[in-house]
């Protein structure tokens, strides 16, 4: 499995001194606390273009306290500009307010026995699903972008689109239909990734990692952490992680640096049909002398209609972020990658229009609350 190559009430004091590594002393010293108020979140929101560590520590005092406030289009509108849009800060304020609005939730979260349950439903159903993959086509829609250090004010390189074709016998195979929109020369020569292109690449998204992610080999530690709400669906959230000795992810750097790296991440699972809906998944124990210093990678999964073969659960987004150091110079890369058209395997992909995706339109700037 390759992740990628890289050529990714508690006021404002106290989470400060929580980012400063003060947590448990400043927890120690507090009485049993409320719901985080609407002051104090704003108060930190305020604060994470700056400091972007804030948004851990802002979401794991949500998770434990929850909220005493709903959430207007004005609020999710400046927290959406404050925080880069991220993701998982959105989702645990919708799982937040509902709770809140509705505190009977709160009471009915499932129990660590039925947490178990439906791991192991998901174990099955996940290697019993990878086993009967169909053979299919899809376009990989990639948009690179770079940042200077970890400020994440994305830049954008280059528009990709990657015709991908699967094979049981065979497996993932990429082939390069066009950049920035013009079509490419070369677009019968399949490979077993898209690195000639240059710049960032990933690969796996399909079978691989979720493969990985339950083999008894990799001897992977879950851990059960909350329910939440994702697209509309029940999920339960488990952090996972699985030892470098027993890890099979490969961060690459250029074209000739390589390492197999540990994982740490969260999957969320659709409590009714007991399949992952998504994964979050961080790069540890790498080298200290390697370049990289950090492979971050999201996937959300979504069901979707082959013609003439049925409903299978792939990959709708992944992206992969990677923050590289060199000659004291750090910068990170981020692949955004759109899935479009599965179709069963030896349909001709063309490129139209709609493949030039164009995530740069500006936006009005939300009013202050």
């Amino acid at each position: 499995m390759n992740s990628g190559k890289y050529t990714r009430g508690l006021a404002a004091l106290v989470l400060c001194a929580l980012a400063l590594g003060g947590a448990r002393a400043a927890r120690a010293q507090q009485p049993q606390q409320g719901p985080v108020t609407n002051a104090e979140f704003l108060a930190v929101v305020r604060q994470l273009p700056a400091r972007p560590g804030l948004k851990d520590q802002l979401v794991g005092e949500i998770r434990r306290r929850g909220i005493n406030f709903t959430l207007t289009s004005g609020l999710r509108s400046f927290v959406a500009t404050k925080s880069g849009n991220d993701e998982e800060l959105r989702r645990v304020l919708e799982e937040a307010e509902r709770r809140f609005l509705n505190p009977t939730v709160a009471k009915a979260l499932p129990s660590s026995a039925e947490a178990a349950d439906l791991l192991q439903k998901t174990r099955a159903a996940t290697v019993e699903a990878t086993g009967q993959m169909p053979d299919f086509v899809v376009k990989q829609l990639v948009t690179r972008s770079h940042a200077a250090g970890r400020t994440q004010n994305w830049v954008t390189d280059d528009r990709l689109v990657i015709g991908v074709s699967f094979r049981e016998s065979q497996g993932e195979k990429y082939r390069l239909l066009a950049i920035n929109g013009i079509a490419s020369a070369s677009q019968s020569d399949e490979q077993s990734d898209y690195t000639s292109v240059g710049g960032t690449s990933s690969t796996g998204e399909f079978v691989t990692q979720l493969k990985e992610l339950f083999d008894d080999a990799s001897k992977t530690d879950f851990k059960f952490v909350d329910e939440e709400s994702l697209r509309g669906r029940r999920t339960l959230v488990f952090d996972f992680e699985i030892k470098r000795e027993n890890s099979r992810l490969q961060v690459g750097y250029g074209k000739e640096r390589a390492v197999i790296a540990g994982q740490r991440g969260r999957i969320w699972i659709d409590r009714e049909k007991a399949r992952v809906l998504r994964v979050e998944r961080a790069a540890t124990e790498m080298p200290a002398d390697f370049p990289v210093m950090a492979s971050d990678q999201a996937i959300d999964y979504d069901w979707v209609t082959i013609q003439g073969q049925g409903d299978y659960l792939l990959p709708a987004r992944a992206v992969l972020v990677m923050t590289a150091a060199e000659g004291g110079r750090v910068e990170q890369s981020r692949n955004d990658i759109r899935f479009r058209n599965y179709q069963k395997y030896g349909t001709e992909l063309k490129i139209i229009e709609d493949d030039i995706i164009d995530d740069e339109t500006p936006q009005q700037k939300p009013k202050k609350p």
